[in-house]
């Protein structure tokens, strides 16, 4: 078992290819990422990842409190928090916005759209694509850094990778393949990879949630319970998990991670609530059944006692719109 894949795929992601782009020395762009990049291939989705994968050239980009990276062909910068970005030739030029400045051509057929930009010289050409996610915030993504980046050459798995983003851009710049398992595989590794050279570069002495994802047997608990926080999961459970006696489990688990293993089941348990209380209708007895409440009652009670309030009125307060059902 591979925790962080574990952990990434729990969030149920769902990936795609939505821009290809021609720079051309001189040339500079300020751009972001966000839900409305996934709309034709996800739903409401809550949570979007970007990322630029170059496969000419090279660029610099920059965040805007933060230094320049060059990013070369072979290598993919990862957006975990969608953040606003400049990417530019020379990053002194005054950034064109991509998406309020025309420079997206949308194809007549659909498909993949187009930026070509620049001033004739040198080529860079990237590819921007997503991972987006309709589940509730997890605690994985909210702890990863603004940017992160991968060299796909020194991958594995790189003649996969390179064969699958020229499998996806050829069907998407005619028209086909809106969204595929490919994409979403493609996505899914390139971040993986990412997250996993993140946390290697991280000091053995780092504690938090991280400290506990890279941790190979709490890491297997913490898997488990993402997988589906609807489990009536038990010390015993997780620790079994883990390779671990029930004592020992408690106590890494409370020193890596913060908390102690059922706390942090029951606080995964009530944003998963939180989260369809505020984009749904259901009723409020529903959400409890399906998140594995013995009853409506014990669930509103654990969710007062989080949030000091029942969920019918922080549902209102939150999703005015919404019924109180």
């Amino acid at each position: 078992m591979d925790p962080i894949s574990d952990l990434l795929r729990s969030l149920r992601l769902t990936g795609g290819i939505f821009l290809a782009a021609r720079f051309t020395a001189p040339w500079s762009v300020s751009s972001r990422i966000e839900p409305q990049d996934a709309a034709g291939f996800i739903a409401n989705a809550d949570h979007v990842i970007g990322y630029h994968m170059v496969t000419e050239g090279h660029l610099l980009m920059q965040l805007p409190d933060g230094p320049p990276m060059t990013i070369s062909a072979g290598e993919v910068v990862i957006f975990p928090h969608g953040d606003l970005h400049v990417l530019a030739s020379d990053i002194r030029l005054a950034p064109k916005a991509v998406r309020t400045g025309g420079l997206i051509q949308q194809l007549p057929q659909g498909g993949l759209a187009r930026v070509e930009h620049g001033g004739g010289g040198t080529v860079t050409r990237l590819y921007c694509g997503f991972l987006g996610s309709d589940t509730p915030p997890n605690p994985l993504l909210a702890a990863l850094p603004r940017v992160l980046n991968v060299e796909t050459k020194a991958l594995a798995q790189h003649d996969w990778i390179e064969a699958s983003v020229r499998f996806a851009a050829d069907g998407l710049a005619q028209g086909r393949l809106p969204a595929s398992e490919v994409v979403t595989r493609l996505s899914e590794t390139l971040l993986i990879e990412a997250v996993r050279r993140y946390l290697s570069d991280q000091p053995q002495n780092i504690t938090g949630w991280l400290s506990g994802v890279r941790d190979p047997q709490i890491g297997r608990a913490l898997a488990l319970i993402h997988a589906d926080v609807t489990q009536p999961h038990d010390v015993e459970h997780l620790a079994a998990a883990a390779a671990m006696s029930r004592s020992a489990f408690v106590a890494r688990f409370g020193d890596l991670v913060g908390l102690p293993p059922m706390r942090y089941v029951a606080l995964r348990r009530l944003e998963a609530a939180r989260a369809r209380l505020a984009s749904t209708d259901d009723a409020i007895a529903v959400v409890a059944d399906d998140l594995g409440y013995g009853s409506e009652e014990a669930f509103s009670r654990a969710f007062r006692r989080e949030y000091a309030m029942p969920p019918g009125r922080w549902r209102v307060q939150h999703r005015p719109q919404a019924s109180a059902a």
